[in-house]
Order: C-alpha cells, then structure tokens, then sequence
C-alpha cells in the first residue's frame, strides 16, 4: 500500500522560534533508522534513552514528546507526551516510560490512547515516517495541563511556555 501525498513538513519549523539546546541518544541517531525496541511493528514500545545539556537559563521543568508528522492524518500521531518532568533532570534512560516518573512528571495519553510511549507502526508500503523526539525547556515548574488533556493541548501550551527546544529523530518504514 502506498499512499499518495506529499511528504508533511517539519512542525517544528512552524511554531515560534526559540533557542535549542542539545539532545543525545543510546538508542536514537538522528536521521537513521529506529532501533527495533523503538518500533511497535516489531512488538516493542520501549522509549529510547534521551540526554541533554546545554538548556536555557530559567528553565524550570521539562516536556518530552515523540511526534509522527508523517502519519496518514491531517494531525500527524503523537507517540509520546511526557509533562513536567523536574529541572533537575536531564535524563531519561531506555524505558523510563515504563517505569515510575521523577517528581510531579506524568504522561498524557497518546494517539494510540496509552499514557506511556508508543512504538513505531506505520502502514506497510508507506514511504519512510519520521519520528521526532523532543525536550521542550519550559520556564514554569508545571505546564498547567492535567494528565486528561489532549497531547494538542499540551503543544498548545508548550507554545507560549517554551525557553528552548532540543530535538533529535528517527526514521521507520515497514
């Protein structure tokens, strides 16, 4: 199956401009493909390690999301949606997800309908997905949102409460 359309730009290149900071990973290069613990398509939904450094001055919390803009929707898919991780941390290891959370940090349901990560599973024949990891520094300790929330409402939050973004992705095709 494949399905004709344009390929979706990048959403973050759309919103306001803030500073980036820097985002490593374990498990994710950027721009290659995802690893198979990274890929629902294969059985697995295990959140990728992520590092960073580098975040703005005043940042007081953190938001980390996977998004899909490549998705055959006009929303793209949110994989994951993490809030209000504290400042202090600047890590996460491979299936944190899973795992219990630091401070007040919770996650919103995502596309799948799941409050953890879920995996890459984009259509077979479909031309490669882009999956897009990112840490949002935010100035507030808490983003204001509840764990009910849409991942839309967060990234509507994020986009007045944002100091930086640091942002590294993935590629899956099946």
């Amino acid at each position: 199956m494949s399905l004709d359309r344009p390929v979706a730009p990048n959403p973050y290149d759309l919103l306001p401009a803030v500073p980036s900071f820097t985002v490593t990973s374990t498990d994710v290069t950027d721009g290659q493909p995802l690893q198979d613990a990274q890929v629902a398509a294969k059985g697995n939904n295990t959140s990728p390690q992520l590092s960073w450094s580098d975040v703005p001055e005043g940042t007081k919390s953190f938001v980390v999301t996977c998004f899909d803009p490549d998705a055959p929707t006009p929303s793209g898919y949110w994989h994951w949606v993490l809030v209000d991780l504290p400042a202090d941390v600047t890590s996460l290891d491979t299936g944190a997800a899973s795992e219990a959370l630091p401070g007040n940090a919770f996650h919103v349901r995502n596309d799948g309908g799941a409050a953890t990560f879920g995996g890459a599973a984009p259509p077979e024949g479909d031309h490669v997905h882009r999956y897009y990891f990112v840490v949002h520094a935010v100035g507030e300790e808490t983003l204001g949102v509840s764990p009910d929330v849409s991942p839309a409402v967060v990234s509507f939050n994020l986009a007045f409460k944002t100091l930086g973004r640091a942002i590294i992705h993935g590629t899956y095709q099946r």
